[in-house]
């Protein structure tokens, strides 16, 4: 009798131990299965709040690169037909493109027909404005004559005009021709100006500003 008391005892022991083993097993994997989890959402949280930070710093980028300035350029001069032309003319459009360029400078002459074409095509809310460094007033009927013959010979028909002291702060800052400036109606520079003949650029900056009109 007490031996098969012993045996049952020993065989209940043992559907325990077993029974132990099994829930032991579960609890593992199921403690397993949470770590994973909780694992996978910081992992989520993470490239959240980095996707979040590169948009952040995209926006800022986007916001430097349309940096408006703080005084606005105003002028009173003429075009290359002796017309008078004063700063008003910005406020006929959403963004002007100013470009500074001389007779002496082959890249300006060699863009010409390119910014011709493109002025053609620019949307209503959109001008390019030729400003020649190197004609010196009114009276420099040669210049004059020069710039006039290059712009019809490149068919770059758009509005050139004559710079004078209104013009002598920001082409202080200018290094070389072409140098290209963005200004908006208000008559301020936005952004910074191009270097060189670089007409993709120019576009690039034009397209990405109005999308910022759009939005």
């Amino acid at each position: 009798m007490k031996r098969k008391n012993l045996v049952l005892a020993l065989a209940i022991l043992s559907s325990l131990a077993l029974a132990a083993c099994g829930n032991s097993g579960k609890t593992e994997t199921k403690v397993s299965a949470e770590t994973e989890a909780t694992t996978e959402k910081a992992t989520e949280k993470v490239a959240e709040k980095a996707s979040e930070k590169a948009s952040e710093a995209a926006g800022e980028q986007k916001a430097s690169n349309f940096s408006v300035s703080d005084k606005s350029l105003e002028f009173t001069t003429e075009n290359l037909a002796l017309e008078s032309v004063d700063s008003s003319i910005f406020g006929e459009k959403d963004l002007t493109v100013l470009n500074v360029w001389g007779t002496f400078c082959g890249p300006c002459i060699q863009e010409m027909p390119e910014l011709g074409e493109w002025q053609r095509s620019l949307p209503d809310n959109v001008q390019i404005i030729g400003l020649v460094a190197d004609v010196a007033g009114k009276e420099d009927a040669d210049h004059i004559e020069l710039a006039n013959t290059i712009l019809d010979k490149t068919n770059a028909h758009f509005t050139n005009i004559i710079p004078n002291n209104d013009f002598a702060e920001l082409l202080s800052g200018v290094v070389g021709v072409p140098t290209t400036f963005f200004i908006n109606k208000e008559g301020k520079i936005v952004g910074k100006p191009i270097v060189g003949a670089q007409v993709p650029k120019y576009k690039a900056f034009v397209e990405e500003y109005l999308k910022t009109l759009a939005s």
